[in-house]
């Protein structure tokens, strides 16, 4: 296996036939770390709850508020997808402050595979809620004729997921990178707090985006299946 000095996007790992890039190896390992995490901390859960429990079920108790605000009636369902979605890109973007270490979210073929996860996820909420007519009935509302604009709408909005992440994870570590090439280590502090900052902040926004995407969808629906709430809103 051949090992380059730093995980770059474009740096290829080849382990026996496989070959992986710096971005896949990442990922593949932020997936792994999360999933080790996840198991050891919900092995022992205990009724009074030590400080790392604590900040746990906080996270988890700000992430179901969110969810409910948006979409309260389907909370159960969409959680882990939101959830997940937020703190794998949390952890992603954080990643490119360690040394050596690139975000995987600053490659694009990644913020596009996630923007595909949405827009299949959308269509897959809004057929296990809805059913297949219920849903696809809402693309042809109010007229057949907003059917290609209804299209149009989610890939380009799909799209734009996608670009935004990437361009703003990957602008933040080229600013980062030039600002220390000019400065040195001089001004490593406020560098730093940036990208925690960005990085919390696009997360966010991504898994806010996919939220109020699927929440669009499965309220289309249910607004259709009830046409006084329609006439009322």
């Amino acid at each position: 296996m051949s090992t380059p000095g730093s995980l770059l996007p474009s740096a290829q790992w080849h382990l026996g036939p496989l070959t992986l890039t710096g971005t896949e190896l990442t990922s593949l390992g932020i997936v792994l770390g999360l999933s080790v995490v996840s198991g050891l901390s919900t092995r022992r859960l205990k009724l009074e709850p030590g400080a790392w429990q604590v900040a746990l079920e906080g996270i988890v108790s700000l992430i179901e508020q969110a969810i409910r605000a948006v979409l309260p009636d389907h909370v159960g369902e969409v959680m882990p997808l939101v959830a997940s979605l937020w703190i794998y890109i949390l952890v992603a973007n954080l990643l490119g402050i360690i040394p050596g270490l690139h975000s995987p979210t600053s490659d694009l073929s990644l913020t596009a595979g996630l923007a595909m996860l949405v827009f299949v996820s959308v269509h897959w909420y809004g057929l296990r809620i809805q059913g297949l007519r219920g849903y696809l009935r809402h693309y042809l509302s109010p007229t057949p004729l907003m059917l290609p604009f209804h299209v149009l709408s989610e890939l380009t909005r799909t799209l734009a997921l996608a670009v935004r992440l990437f361009g703003n994870i990957m602008s933040l570590e080229m600013t980062a990178m030039i600002v220390l090439l000019v400065a040195g280590f001089l001004v490593p502090v406020p560098v730093l707090m940036l990208h925690i900052v960005e990085a919390v902040v696009q997360a966010y926004i991504f898994g806010m985006l996919a939220l109020i995407y699927i929440a669009g969808g499965i309220q289309s629906q249910e607004r259709l299946e009830n046409p006084e709430e329609r006439s009322l809103s």
